[in-house]
C-alpha cells in the first residue's frame, strides 16, 4: 500500500469538519451565521440592531474553513454590513464605528486562520514522517510469508506519535524462517532508532545464519555496538536494552519450533487442545547479556501441532490495567474463546480477540506501544525450508 502523500489539492480537504457524500460542507456553518444575523436584523426594532454580530462570521469560518473562504467571507460581511446598514432610516443606522470593527475581524479572522492551515499543514506533514518511519521499521509481510500465516497489530500509546519501540518481523532463509517480536526499553526517536537497528540485524543473520543461536548472538552483539555508539555521541540513552522473542520454523521439520526469550514474555501456544507458554527462558534483555555468566540464552526446541497458533505480545498487553488496577489476564480470555469456538486460535481472529480485549480491559487508555502478533504454519504450504532455493527473498 502506497504512502499517503500531500498532492496539489489542499491536504486539509482530508481534515474538513463537516462532510456529505465526501465533499466538504464546513462553509455551511458561517454561511447560515450570516443569514440568520442579516434576517434578524431586518425583523428587529430600531433600537435593537444585531448588524454588529456579522463580526463573528469570519471567526467562525476561520475555525474550520481553508484561509480563500475565510477571506471571502470577511469581504461579504463587511459588503452585508454595510447594504443592510444603509437600508435602515438614518437614526437607526450603527456607523462607521461598528463597520470598522467588521473590517478588523475580518482581517484578524483571516490571518488567524492562515496560522491555523500552517499548524495543520506542519501536523500533517509530521504525520506522514511517522507514518513513513513505521512502514520502514514495522514492513508491511505479504500473505503467507516464509510459509507462515500471520496477523499483527501495533497501537502506539502516542496517537499522534504512531510509532514506538515495539518491532516484529518475519524473515524467510536459507534454513527455516525465523520471527522476531521485540520492545525497546524507553520511547521516542531514540527507541525507534535501536528498535530498526535490530531489525536490519535480524533480516540479515535470519537468512544467512544455519543456527539460531547465532542469530540471537549477532542481535545481542548489535545491541551492545548500537549502545557504545550512542555513547561516543554523548547521548544519555546509550544503555538503553530490548525485550525480545526469537522464533525459528527450521527448514524439513514442520512441527517443531526454536524459541529464544530476552527477557520477554515467552509465546503462547494457542489451539484447540488448549493454551500453554513456550519455556520462559533464562536469558536477560538484549544489550545486557554481559552480565550473565552465559553470553546468550538458551534455544528451546518444542514440539507444536500443526494447528496451533503462536501468539507474541509485548507489555503494552500484560500490563495493561483496568480502573481497579488488575492486570488483563490474556491466557485466560484467550483460553476461554478457544474453548468456546476453536477456530479464534486463527492467526486474524486470535489478534483480533486480543487486541479488543485489551482496549476494553483499560477503557482505551493505553499506558504503552502495544504489539500483538500471531503465525502458525500455513496449511498446504511447501513450508519454511523452500525459502531462500532458487531465489532471494529479503
Amino acid at each position: 500500500m502506497p504512502l499517503p502523500r500531500p498532492g496539489t489539492r489542499d491536504v486539509l480537504q482530508r481534515h474538513q469538519m463537516l462532510r456529505v457524500r465526501g465533499r466538504g460542507v464546513a462553509w455551511l456553518a458561517p454561511l447560515l451565521l450570516l443569514v440568520a444575523i442579516v434576517v434578524i436584523d431586518f425583523n428587529t426594532t430600531g433600537e435593537f440592531r444585531i448588524i454588529s454580530w456579522i463580526v463573528l462570521v469570519p471567526g467562525i469560518a476561520a475555525a474550520i474553513c481553508g484561509v480563500g473562504v475565510t477571506a471571502a467571507f470577511a469581504v461579504v460581511s463587511l459588503a452585508a454590513y454595510f447594504v443592510v446598514d444603509g437600508a435602515w432610516p438614518h437614526q437607526y443606522r450603527i456607523g462607521l464605528s461598528d463597520f470598522v470593527l467588521v473590517g478588523i475581524g475580518g482581517l484578524l479572522a483571516t490571518l488567524a486562520c492562515t496560522v491555523r492551515v500552517r499548524g495543520e499543514r506542519r501536523m500533517l506533514h509530521m504525520r506522514d514522517i511517522a507514518e513513513t518511519v513505521r512502514r520502514t521499521v514495522l514492513r508491511e509481510l505479504p500473505p503467507g510469508w516464509g510459509g507462515l500465516d500471520h496477523a499483527a497489530v501495533y497501537l502506539a500509546a502516542d496517537t499522534e506519535a504512531r510509532v514506538g519501540g515495539d518491532f516484529y518481523d518475519i524473515q524467510p532463509g536459507l534454513h527455516g524462517t525465523r520471527v522476531l517480536l521485540g520492545d525497546v526499553q524507553g520511547k521516542g526517536l531514540g527507541a525507534v532508532e535501536a528498535a530498526a537497528a535490530l531489525l536490519g540485524t535480524f533480516r540479515e543473520a535470519a537468512y544467512h545464519e544455519p543456527d539460531l543461536a547465532t542469530v540471537a548472538e549477532r542481535l545481542e552483539i548489535r545491541m551492545r555496538r548500537h549502545g557504545i555508539h550512542r555513547t561516543a555521541l554523548g547521548r544519555e540513552d546509550g544503555d538503553r536494552f530490548a525485550t525480545a522473542v526469537l522464533l525459528g520454523f527450521p527448514a524439513g521439520e514442520r512441527d517443531v519450533v526454536e524459541a529464544v526469550v530476552f527477557g520477554h514474555e515467552p509465546a503462547l501456544a494457542v489451539g484447540p487442545s488448549g493454551v500453554r507458554p513456550l519455556p520462559p527462558g533464562d536469558g536477560l534483555p538484549l544489550g545486557l547479556g554481559e552480565l550473565a555468566h552465559d553470553l546468550l540464552p538458551r534455544v528451546h526446541r518444542v514440539r507444536l501441532d500443526a494447528d496451533t497458533t503462536l501468539l507474541l505480545t509485548t507489555d503494552g498487553v500484560t500490563e495493561a490495567r483496568d480502573g481497579e488496577g488488575c492486570f488483563y489476564p490474556l491466557g485466560e480470555e484467550v483460553a476461554r474463546a478457544v474453548a468456546d469456538d476453536p477456530r479464534a486460535a486463527e492467526p486474524r481472529r486470535l489478534v483480533a480477540l486480543v487486541r479488543d480485549g485489551t482496549l476494553r480491559h483499560c477503557g482505551g487508555r493505553l499506558a504503552d506501544d502495544t504489539t500483538v502478533f500471531a503465525v502458525r504454519r500455513r496449511e498446504g504450504s511447501p513450508g519454511p525450508e523452500s525459502a531462500g532455493k532458487g531465489r532471494l527473498q529479503s
